[in-house]
């Protein structure tokens, strides 16, 4: 029946499409739990659905598809069981795992028909990004940030990708979720401000009669750690106010809690392992510091300045907390204290316990100023905001798999203004963008002949590649002619294997090439002698990088002026000026005649030297929203 009801809205060929499709969903949060059931009940043939976050209590409000039962389970497996249930027939592949893993190459990424996005960070947008781009796989970026929502279709070649548009620092962090393996300052700050301190000083979540209730044996095991869990924070407001209080929640937080993670290896096959703090040090280390050090808020602490700031600001909530609770009388409601970034105490209390989560997770600590900034500025996510961008993502994709890209939109939610919902037709790539504006050739490789010689002898003899050839694998400097060390070594010894990409920098001062990225491909089966090692797969054509526009300078506009004649017209000396501002072909100011290529502008070349690509600035702040999944995208409107 549901067959059928799809084939008279969509018509027979978009159905078919449609079942014959292989998606990936990257982020099982807010947007994804939508985005799955949309997907599921619409009739995609297969869906991978990808995410590396555990199920958190403040997710069940608006992630429809986790409930109680399913608290510290992985989103991404647990959204593949209930969505299972929707349609029992749909082929479902769920993978608790980080989509910035090695194992997700480009091979893995061109398997699919489609791509949909509902990340939280800029980062992994940007590497998704680039991976679809690299695989010639259409992308569904999508995003939320409170009642704005954004849809953008993404296509190599045919509209503009997520970083046609540089981006600037995000000034907001939109977080609520708590993330169980943090990877930025923001979560740390925000498990100190919206988990720790209500813990502590506030009103529990996990006391709720829910978390202690169940009739579901299955998920025994799940409820009574939750309920060991809401005891243990119990324990340690009941030690508010006495002398070892600080180091009861120390041990709790910062030791129980760590050797607990630090016991589920496989979170940490891709990543360095959480270090415990010892307490011990910290208390020695800490006594001679000054309770004073707090006031300081541009400096970043030291880990013993931390512990000196955490103890001091937990004994100042503890004790205000106690003489609230002495005035309180019985009719009233128990006393509780909130995080505010103008108060004091809390916000030291917020910024030691964050700094201290960061050192254990090996993340660079921040500065009590920069933390407040940070943490007074949460965007909260809508549900129905989740729920209306992830029904645009599938009406968008129908575009895609009818190779309709013409009637594509890129599509606004915006809670002010005349329409709630307004769109724009896609833009065309930007052709000077670092990521998209690229060529791409594939080269097979005999792993136990192929030598780095074999490939640069690809790039000159078949691609009439001359000098100014540069060659990068995960930005470092393999091979320049003027540093060919590594000729005769196997791509084995830089690490490189089947599916990873390297970059070609064409860097001559005249016609240089844009961008090229060769995809390493190895061959499965065994060649003879006289076969070539590595061989080009196809032969590309690869454009030159457009010339930047000439802006002449207002002493060539005089110039051009004064050597026009009295009429109007210009003389030979100003038509040549003119020649000049239009070709750009005037010598940059101290060039030398034979040209720098080099990117720093030195000759001196370096095996380590950075690309002239740009690259990802990883420290910057991430985009998150308050389930952790959906970040704003930022495009000129």
């Amino acid at each position: 029946m549901r067959d059928s009801s799809l084939k008279r809205s969509l018509g027979v060929d978009l159905t078919r499409s449609i079942k014959e499709s292989r998606v990936l969903l990257v982020g099982a949060g807010g947007i994804g739990c939508e985005l799955l059931k949309n997907l599921v009940l619409t009739g995609f043939g297969e869906i991978h659905i990808i995410d590396l976050d555990t199920i958190d209590l403040s997710n069940l409000n608006r992630q429809f598809l986790f409930r109680n039962e399913h608290i510290k389970k992985s989103k991404a497996l647990v959204a593949k069981e209930v969505a299972q249930k929707f349609r029992p027939d749909a082929k479902l592949e769920a993978h608790h795992a980080n989509i910035m893993d090695p194992q997700f190459n480009i091979s893995w990424f061109g398997s699919f028909t489609l791509v949909f996005n509902a990340l939280d960070n800029l980062a992994a947008r940007r590497y998704v990004n680039k991976m679809c781009l690299r695989a010639n796989v259409p992308l569904i970026e999508s995003g939320t940030m409170g009642f704005n929502g954004q849809v953008q279709v993404i296509k190599k070649g045919e509209s503009e990708c997520y970083d046609c548009n540089p981006k600037e620092t995000p000034k907001s962090f939109p977080v609520c979720t708590i993330r169980s393996t943090p990877s930025q300052a923001i979560h740390c700050i925000v498990w100190a401000k919206s988990f720790l301190v209500p813990e502590l000083f506030g009103n529990s979540e996990d006391e709720s009669d829910e978390v202690d209730n169940t009739e579901n044996a299955e998920n025994a095991n799940e409820v009574e750690e939750l309920r060991k869990e809401a005891l243990e924070f119990k324990a340690l407001r009941e030690s508010i106010g006495t002398e070892e209080g600080h180091q009861q929640v120390f041990d709790k937080v910062f030791k129980a809690d760590i050797e607990r993670l630090r016991g589920m290896e496989d979170m940490w096959k891709t990543r360095k392992a959480p270090e415990l703090l010892d307490l011990v040090q910290l208390q020695e280390q800490s006594a001679s510091i000054d309770s004073a050090i707090s006031t300081k808020d541009q400096k970043v602490w030291s880990l013993a300045e931390n512990f000196a700031v955490f103890k001091d600001s937990f004994n100042r909530l503890s004790q205000r907390l106690k003489e609230l609770q002495a005035a309180t009388t019985p009719d009233q409601a128990p006393p509780i204290l909130t995080f505010d970034k103008d108060d004091v105490d809390t916000l030291d209390f917020v910024a030691a316990a964050a700094n201290l989560r960061a050192a254990i997770f090996h993340i660079e600590p921040n500065s009590k100023f920069e933390i407040k900034r940070m943490a007074g500025n949460i965007i909260p996510a809508i549900a129905t905001t989740n729920a209306m961008t992830a029904g645009l993502c599938v009406l968008q994709s129908f575009k895609v798999l009818q190779n309709d890209l013409a009637h594509a939109k890129t599509v606004f939610l915006e809670r002010s203004g005349a329409r709630a919902i307004n769109s724009e037709s896609l833009k065309p790539p930007n052709p000077n963008c670092p990521m998209c504006s690229f060529a791409q050739v594939r080269v097979e490789i005999d792993p136990r002949r192929a030598e780095f010689k074999d490939l640069v002898e690809i790039l000159e003899n078949d691609l009439a590649y001359t000098e100014g050839l540069s060659l990068f694998f995960n930005e470092v400097g393999i091979y320049e002619p003027d540093y060919d060390d590594n000729l005769t070594k196997p791509f084995s010894h830089f690490g490189i294997s089947n599916g990873d990409v390297l970059t070609v920098m064409d860097e001559k001062d005249e016609d240089t090439r844009v961008i090229l990225d060769v995809l390493i491909l190895e061959r499965t089966e065994s060649t003879s002698a006289d076969s070539k090692p590595a061989k080009l797969l196809e032969m590309v054509e690869i454009p030159s990088k457009p010339k930047p526009p000439v802006v002449p300078s207002p002493e060539m506009k005089q110039l051009s002026i004064s050597a026009s004649t009295a009429d109007g017209k210009p003389t030979s000396d100003a038509a040549a000026i003119d020649d000049t501002l239009v070709t750009g072909k005037r010598k940059r100011e101290g060039e030398d005649e034979g040209g720098d290529r080099s990117p720093g502008g030195s000759n001196e070349h370096s095996a380590k030297r950075p690309a002239s690509r740009p690259i990802v600035d990883s420290s910057e702040p991430i985009i998150l929203d308050d389930d952790d999944e959906e970040g704003i995208i930022e495009l000129d409107d």
